[in-house]
């Protein structure tokens, strides 16, 4: 494969990969630098709350949001993971790389989240890298 091909089938099984990680995980996405769902997971037999247009919208905004938290990052250090806590569920944005983002949402019944994403989320893409790393400019 050359760096060129979206390898779609490693984007959605990664997806299921997260999704699989634990029970709490509702929803994974990977998102391009333009806040594209490249590739998208739900838990099985999850009624999601957003529209696929509604997730696309929202997925744009956070990436939207990403590009300027880095304007800082030289100071106060690279982002791990952003955090939203919304009544219905919490949301995460984990960059991948430069130009890859994993969108993440959790049950609001879950409390560790920051153990889950930082425990089992990130290493998680640690092992996987390489492969988003391949791919990252046609994302």
């Amino acid at each position: 494969m050359t760096g060129l091909e979206i390898d779609h089938e490693f984007l959605n099984s990664f997806c299921q990969q997260v999704v699989g990680l634990n029970s709490s995980i509702r929803w994974a996405g990977i998102v391009n630098k333009n806040g594209v769902i490249v590739a998208q997971q739900k838990r099985r037999d999850l009624q999601l709350l957003l529209t696929e247009e509604e997730n696309e919208d929202y997925a744009s905004t956070a990436i939207a949001r990403q590009k300027t938290r880095g304007k800082f990052e030289s100071k106060i250090g690279k982002m791990h993971y952003a955090f939203g806590r919304y009544e219905k569920l919490h949301r995460a944005t984990i960059p991948v790389d430069q130009s890859t983002y994993l969108l993440v949402t959790i049950d609001v019944t879950e409390k560790n989240f920051d153990s889950l994403l930082m425990g089992q989320v990130v290493p998680l893409i640690e092992k996987q890298r390489n492969r988003f790393v391949t791919m990252s400019d046609s994302i």
